[in-house]
């Protein structure tokens, strides 16, 4: 099951290069976040869950920004 999530994780990672605009980017990227750190967390892979727990709210941050501006520019 673990290295199930690694792959998962890994394919996610993947998945965020073939994203072509920055909402399904964020998104893509925030869902492997969370599959790194649970496979980080059951392999007690401390540079792994690190990492995540870091890029998790600025992944969390930015697409909080894009759909801000979003709201701004339909305002305009």
């Amino acid at each position: 099951m673990r290295d199930y999530i690694g792959y998962l994780a890994s394919v996610l990672v993947l998945c965020t290069f073939c994203a072509r605009t920055m909402i399904p980017l964020r998104a893509i990227a925030l869902a492997s976040n969370v599959a790194f750190l649970a496979y980080g967390g059951l392999l007690h892979l401390y540079p792994v869950l690190l990492l995540h727990a870091v890029l998790m709210p600025v992944n969390v941050w930015r697409l909080a920004e894009i759909f801000r501006l979003r709201g701004h520019v339909r305002k305009s």
